[in-house]
C-alpha cells in the first residue's frame, strides 16, 4: 500500500463524519426552509372582551390564612374510601 493511498483512506473517516455531521444538522434544523413567524406572520391586535359570565368571583390577599379554606388534610378518612374486600 502506498503512502498517498493511506493517507486518503485515513482522511476519509474525518472528512465522512463531517460530511454526515452536516448533511444531518441541515435535515433537522432547515434553517433555509423554516418560517420566520416573527418576520412572516400579521398579527392584529384586539381590545380584550368579557362576557357575563367572566366576573370576579372573590379575592384573597396577603398570606395571613396558612392554609385554603374547606381542605379536607385532617379529616383522611373522608379524603380515602375503603375498598370493599369481595373475596368472601
Amino acid at each position: 500500500m502506498s503512502d498517498d493511498g493511506g493517507l486518503g483512506l485515513l482522511l476519509l473517516g474525518p472528512a465522512g463524519a463531517v460530511g454526515l455531521y452536516w448533511m444531518l444538522y441541515r435535515y433537522y434544523r432547515n434553517t433555509d426552509k423554516s418560517h420566520a413567524f416573527e418576520r412572516e406572520t400579521l398579527v392584529e391586535a384586539q381590545p380584550v372582551t368579557g362576557a357575563e359570565r367572566d366576573r370576579k368571583v372573590d379575592e384573597v390577599k396577603g398570606t395571613q390564612a396558612s392554609q385554603i379554606r374547606g381542605n379536607n388534610v385532617a379529616d383522611f378518612r373522608k379524603r380515602v374510601q375503603r375498598m370493599r374486600d369481595d373475596t368472601g
